[in-house]
């Protein structure tokens, strides 16, 4: 499968110029298509849930869903996980078939306690993911997204921004949806049926 197809330069560009929205109520609901035009899924990091390493190749055989966030995000990321969650639960037991990989880009904050019992607070299905500072860039750089974190200095807040991208991956890794919003979450349940039957 192509990484890139001249096909699709039309819809990435629309995708990259939505994915630069940081923390904060998105502009759009689309579910854009973008087989053929992200790489596969591919990364190394710690699971916080249980604190075993993982690469992509853990997950084959399900379908992923791939978001960037933080604990400590005041709005988009409990937002977001709340509705993945309650497309979860819409699928009943082919939820099993799912998994949500949450990436901390604050992996400073958000230590492996904290990082499991947050997203443990959402759904079983939801994986907490810590990796060193080059894995987390190497796996934003691979989806154009964008994230920053600017630690506390005198009269400045501690402050992180990041793209409020959502991807999701087939069976066998590629990537085929980007949403920036999951809000609607019957639109977000029937594209995971589609991408269960597979």
């Amino acid at each position: 499968m192509p990484i890139l197809d001249r096909r699709h330069l039309p819809a990435l560009f629309t995708f990259l110029a939505l994915a630069c929205a940081s923390c904060g109520r998105p502009t759009t609901e689309a579910v854009t298509d973008i087989a053929g035009v992200m790489p596969p899924l591919s990364f190394h990091m710690t699971r916080a849930n249980d604190g075993a390493s993982v690469s992509a190749a853990n997950y084959r055989g399900k379908v992923v869903i791939l978001y960037f966030g933080y604990t400590h995000c005041p709005d988009e990321c409990p937002t977001t996980l709340a509705n993945l969650a309650a497309a979860l639960q819409r699928l009943g037991p082919n939820a099993r078939g799912v998994r949500v990989l949450f990436v901390s880009v604050d992996p400073v904050r958000d230590t492996p306690a904290i990082l499991k019992s947050y997203v443990q607070a959402f759904a079983p299905e939801i994986d907490g993911l810590r990796g060193s500072d080059n894995a987390i860039a190497t796996l934003a750089r691979r989806y154009r997204v964008i994230y920053a974190v600017t630690p506390a200095s005198p009269g400045h807040p501690y402050t992180v921004m990041h793209s409020a991208s959502t991807f999701f991956f087939d069976r066998k890794g590629y990537a085929r949806l980007v949403s920036m919003s999951t809000d609607d979450t019957a639109v977000i349940t029937a594209e995971l049926q589609r991408l269960l039957r597979g």
